[in-house]
């Protein structure tokens, strides 16, 4: 007699990866990360174009591991760029679909082939069809969009999932309740998103697929904008484009973005390195001390996630700088997986309902 309740399967594809994930109601049964060869995932003409090749990475695992998913509950995908939603737990239907699969949203990202592939799974196996958190959870208020240009909004892109993700998880720890909180949660990775937590709403957020908040590897962060009309003088749009996209940050300092060597040469000393990687450091602490500001200074803990938690003068440089604002938590590995699985569980058990989308900008 099973012990458990609900299995719920989680895909999750990302620029390098794609990770799949068996769970038995919160528990982790199974779980892999393919890495996949830059070179063949280049070799295809366009995002969508590599569904067959990831099917047949989660079809090797199914085979190899002998996974049952005959009486599979529910799936999970990874959510892509649909229109703006709220957060929550999203029962997919062919609109939201279609609207991942030509990125209305406006960033192509192999996220977007998250519930195309759960599409997949559960026309073979059966079950409901879940997406969580995707990248364009917007529940800012009218004022936080606002710029000095007229026509030009600020959007929320960021890592939604991971963000809350974490946040109900220290909440748990912490014997909280995130709908009656103020956190101020930063995804310290590749990218670089912090956002207000505010009862249970991310409020404001740093746009991190659209330029905007601290610099990372390979995004140039915010920027002046007299000195970015200046570049264009002597410079295309499109070589300004994929400073923001690819060649910024590290890149366009060192011609690298391999974050591991930075720390090490800035830990030995090299001036420019040491330069930089404080810089990091500085900008992180800026857009987290202007998220407080939006809570008022109302702020029940600062919590830093993703995988440069492992740069330990980085993360103390962020707790020296911001711990007289909350007390600050750190969480060495991203939980989406876990968020994702923990959101159909709470729709499959009736703790939650299941949201529609209806492709249509919030």
């Amino acid at each position: 007699m099973k012990n458990y309740k609900y299995k719920i399967f989680v895909v999750n594809p990302g620029s390098t990866s794609t990770k799949v994930a068996l769970f038995e109601d919160d528990n982790k049964v199974l779980e892999t990360s393919v890495t996949h060869d830059a070179k063949i995932l280049n070799s295809f003409p366009s995002i969508n174009a590599q569904l067959e090749y990831r099917l047949d990475v989660i079809k090797a695992f199914i085979e190899t591991n002998n996974i049952d998913l005959s009486d599979l509950d529910a799936i999970v995908g990874r959510g892509g760029s649909c229109y703006p939603v709220q957060s929550g737990t999203y029962e997919v239907n062919e609109k939201l679909i279609d609207d991942i699969r030509n990125a209305v949203g406006g960033i192509i990202h192999p996220s977007n082939l998250g519930v195309q592939l759960g599409k997949r799974i559960q026309d073979h196996f059966g079950g409901r069809l879940f997406m969580l958190d995707p990248i364009c959870v917007d529940e800012y208020s009218d004022v936080a969009r606002i710029t000095g240009v007229k026509g030009i909004q600020r959007k929320a892109i960021s890592h939604a999932l991971n963000l809350r993700g974490t946040a109900m998880k220290h909440c748990k720890i912490n014997m909280m309740n995130y709908k009656e909180s103020n956190l101020v949660v930063a995804h310290i990775d590749g990218g670089i998103t912090v956002a207000a937590h505010e009862n249970g709403k991310m409020v404001d957020c740093n746009d991190g697929g659209g330029g905007e908040g601290p610099f990372t590897a390979t995004r140039t962060g915010s920027l002046p904008l007299l000195g970015v009309l200046e570049y264009l003088e002597t410079h295309t749009s499109d070589e300004m484009r994929m400073f923001c996209v690819g060649q910024g940050g590290f890149v366009s300092h060192f011609g690298t973005a391999d974050a591991d060597e930075i720390y090490r040469k800035a830990n030995e000393g090299y001036p420019e390195e040491a330069l930089i990687w404080e810089a990091l450091g500085y900008n992180i602490v800026k857009y987290i001390g202007s998220m407080a500001t939006v809570l008022k200074g109302k702020v029940d803990g600062i919590i830093l996630t993703g995988r440069y938690t492992r740069f330990e003068s980085l993360m103390q440089y962020i707790k020296d700088h911001v711990g007289w604002i909350a007390p600050v938590s750190i969480y060495d590995n991203e939980v989406e997986q876990e968020a994702m699985a923990a959101g159909a569980l709470r729709v499959l058990s009736g703790r939650e309902q299941p949201k529609e989308y209806k492709g249509l900008s919030v």
